[in-house]
């Protein structure tokens, strides 16, 4: 190792005493710089050059200082850099404090009606500047809601031209969709009449998207119309005149005007795979679209919406109808792991979805296609259960337990409800293929017997069901997607889901312990109804027998009570009273337990009024062994004309 250089270790600075270098003492060599002058060739007066500014000093102080007092100087450094960095700091000052005055509850109308004014009067100008600010935005909002027409309309005028540009910004967004809510009928058109051009841009954006979507759910018929447009073509959005067209469906567009399908759904797919890409799905102009889409999509476009769609993001799409309806498609024609993916992301969310009504009918398309009863059983079962009390009495909740217990029921589910639960994509539908394979055969046979090339294409085109492949061939891979819901039998799986997983027995406790409540409810009854006639098929009877008697004995019971003055009696209600005659038509031991409970020796108490309905039902009953139980305390009063009977015939089950 070559030595060091002498020279070059004497250049070491010299530490002193205390272990700090010499020219670490920067203080004792510092000197005051010299003012700097100017001359020039003229002989003038030299100018003194600007003396050095000194930061303030802070007084010095002999200990610590406090923590109030650190708090203190922090807080006037923060002031100090956003007075440098915000031009209009100080004006955000002022229209704060007025902002906490006109926001007061306890406030006249003049009051606020003056801080208003005078806020808008120091805004005047600079409104487009400061609406973006989190603080200004909260003010503006406030003064939009609160000022008068003239006011109004001067704030509308100084933020249109830029109404674009604050649409996208995280606070102003705010203030653009008061501006929709509190626009008047001349206003609304011009504001929506600024996003057209922009509305794909826009719904790119997660803020803009809230603004087209406040538009869209504000707007008419015909300026919803226009608005979506703009997804659908380039041609449409160029022209008005397409746009004012009284279609509304995308196929019956493209069938009117002859637009080229392909064109249009390449459009649309630039449109819309970026917005499903960044999970933007909440709104209900795009669930629109989406099912727009769907309608003229061919089958790999279909199949991959319903893979993006098929998961959580679904769970934020069904509150709205058409966001439902896709949710239903995802379900109809999803792969089983697809499903699986469904079903889990609903994990969490099935108490809130049961009680919404758009959710709560995905619901009922899951309980009713979902071959994987166990994992259905595991997520969705299982948190329905707990909540059972609320759903049986609401209105959208009791769907499912319905949809189990009376499978596309018409009394429960309206026929829209049942429209939605038998649509389906027209590219994955297996009626659609049928029409191909035929269509390809058609073709086959057209093709002459030497030409063996068209006859090899035609044969290629055609595409033969499952059930009627080579059973050599390898079973199908778990993401293949299923022609129309799922393969197991629709009793085994209600089965599966209604008696063996428990919800049944649960079910039944329920309505035992609520049976008054439920038999006077619009909508509990009907639960309550199901339940005690055992389900569609008696699929309750076999296991559960024991446990109908007790709702029986229970509902006999409330019948046996006397009349009061305080409450209304079951046999009087007029929802209670239906119920009981229905199940007095239809299950003869309900019959018996009632008429010996209740009935029995006080038929003439109840021959009057809505009760009359139940005492009758004995008499027109079907069951011999019920008319029989009754008739001779009956036909008395028949005859005397105290009770009547109704001529029609008896409800069948």
């Amino acid at each position: 190792m070559a030595p060091r250089d002498k020279s070059h270790a004497s250049n070491k600075r010299k530490r002193t005493a205390g272990g700090k270098s010499e020219a670490a003492d920067i203080t004792k060599i510092y000197k005051k710089p010299k003012q700097l002058t100017s001359t020039n060739n003229n002989n003038k007066k030299p100018i003194p050059a600007k003396p050095f500014k000194k930061k303030p000093e802070i007084p010095a102080k002999d200990g610590p200082l406090s923590k109030k007092e650190l708090r203190q100087i922090a807080k006037e450094k923060t002031e100090a850099r956003k007075k440098k960095s915000k031009r209009h700091f100080t004006l955000e000052q002022e229209l704060a404090l007025l902002w906490e005055k006109m926001r007061r509850r306890n406030i006249s109308k003049e009051e606020r009606s003056k801080f208003v004014s005078e806020a808008l009067q120091k805004m005047k100008g600079k409104i487009p500047e400061i609406a973006s600010s989190h603080i200004s935005s909260r003010v503006l909002q406030t003064c939009v809601k609160y000022c008068s027409d003239v006011e109004r309309d001067a704030v509308y005028e100084e933020l249109r031209p830029h109404l674009l540009t604050l649409a996208s910004s995280t606070y102003a967004v705010h203030l653009v969709t008061k501006m929709f809510d509190n626009a008047s009928k001349f206003q609304l058109p011009r504001l929506i009449s600024i996003l057209h051009g922009h509305v794909a841009q826009l719904l790119r954006h997660s803020v803009g998207s809230i603004v087209v979507e406040h538009a869209y759910e504000m707007a008419n018929a015909a300026q919803k119309r226009e608005l979506l447009m703009e997804l659908y073509s380039t041609e449409l959005q160029l022209f008005k005149d397409l746009a004012n067209m009284k279609e509304n469906k995308i196929v019956d567009i493209i069938s009117k005007i002859g637009l080229k399908k392909l064109s249009v759904l390449r459009h649309m797919t630039c449109v819309l795979q970026p917005i499903l890409e960044k999970g933007i799905v909440d709104h209900s102009i795009i669930h629109k679209a989406l099912i727009e889409y769907l309608s003229i999509a061919d089958k790999l476009s279909a199949e991959d919406v319903v893979k993006q769609l098929s998961g959580s993001l679904l769970v934020r799409m069904i509150h709205t109808k058409d966001g439902s309806r896709i949710g239903m498609l995802c379900v109809k024609h999803g792969s089983a792991k697809e499903r699986k993916k469904l079903v889990k992301g609903m994990k969490g969310h099935v108490g809130k979805i049961a009680h919404d009504q758009c959710g709560s009918m995905v619901l009922v398309s899951v309980l009713s296609t979902v071959d994987d009863t166990k994992l259905v059983t595991k997520v969705i079962i299982r948190e329905l259960q707990p909540i059972l009390s609320e759903l049986v009495l609401d209105k959208s909740g009791r769907r499912p337990l319905l949809q189990l217990l009376h499978p596309n029921c018409q009394s429960y589910l309206s026929l829209d409800d049942l429209a939605s639960l038998d649509a389906s994509v027209p590219s994955l539908s297996s009626k659609e293929a049928e029409k191909e394979a035929v269509d390809c055969e058609d073709k086959l046979a057209q093709s002459g017997d030497n030409d063996e090339d068209d006859k090899k294409e035609a044969e290629h085109d055609i595409k033969l069901p499952a059930s009627e492949a080579d059973e050599s061939m390898e079973p199908e891979e778990e993401d293949t997607h299923l022609a129309e819901g799922g393969k197991k039998d629709p009793l085994i799986r209600r089965q599966e889901l209604l008696v063996k997983s428990g919800l049944a027995e649960s079910l039944v406790d329920v309505c035992v312990e609520s049976a008054e409540e439920l038999l006077k409810s619009n909508f509990g009854k009907d639960v309550l109804y199901e339940v005690a006639v055992g389900g569609v098929d008696g699929i309750l009877r076999p296991t559960l027998d024991e446990k109908l008697t007790s709702l029986y004995e229970k509902v006999a019971a409330l019948a046996a009570q006397p009349k009061s003055d305080e409450s209304e009696h079951i046999l009087e209600n007029y929802y209670s009273s239906r119920t009981i005659r229905k199940l007095v038509l239809e299950c003869p031991t309900f019959a018996s337990i009632l008429w010996q409970t209740a009935l029995k020796g006080n038929s003439k108490l109840w021959a009057a009024g809505h009760s009359s309905k139940v005492v009758a039902a004995f008499v027109e009953s079907s069951d011999p062994m019920v008319k029989k139980l009754a008739s001779k305390e009956l036909q008395p009063l028949i005859s005397s004309g105290v009770l009547k009977v109704s001529e029609n015939k008896p409800a069948k089950k």
